[in-house]
């Protein structure tokens, strides 16, 4: 049945699926929840191999029916730390489908293998469920000042949670 986790599954970024990811995470920031940003305010999109799968880092998309469904992405920051970057699920694909859950224990289990011990995250105000989502599994809030000097900030983030890995 769609929408369910078993016909979802978790792969590395590859080369040719940017479009999808672009058009993905565009639309939910902007369409669903009303964010003021556009492609140009996120370069990290445009080279995403570049950025993210460097070092401890990745990224992953979840795929349904071979569409991506969502992305998740670990920016390694040094110091055995990794920031947590581009999670976004179709709304088709959130709560009972467990894809977000899917994507985060990929994450998770990479940055540990990788000798990743802590990870931090930036999100906007207005991703209430986001929130619940990360306190769900673990995150902890923590003020703007208790974020590392090389945690790449965005704008549209105000609200910051970290987690320490074993």
């Amino acid at each position: 049945m769609p929408g369910t986790d078993t016909d979802i599954s978790i792969d590395s970024f590859r080369p040719g699926d940017e479009g999808e990811i672009v058009d993905l995470i565009l639309s939910i920031q902007r369409e669903e929840f009303g964010m003021a940003i556009s492609l140009q305010d996120q370069p990290d999109l445009s080279s995403i191999a570049e950025f993210y799968q460097t070092g401890a880092g990745g990224f992953w998309v979840a795929r349904a029916s071979g569409r991506i469904v969502g992305t998740i992405a670990l920016k390694d920051i040094g110091g055995s730390a990794g920031a947590l970057r581009k999670m976004f699920v179709a709304e088709a694909h959130r709560g009972a489908a467990g894809v977000a859950a899917r994507l985060l224990e990929q994450l998770l289990a990479s940055a540990r293998s990788s000798g990743v011990r802590r990870i931090y995250l930036g999100t906007a105000a207005v991703l209430t469920a986001a929130h619940r989502f990360y306190e769900k599994n673990g995150f902890v809030r923590l003020a703007p000042d208790e974020l590392p000097a090389s945690f790449p900030r965005m704008a549209v983030d105000t609200i910051f949670y970290t987690i320490e890995l074993e």
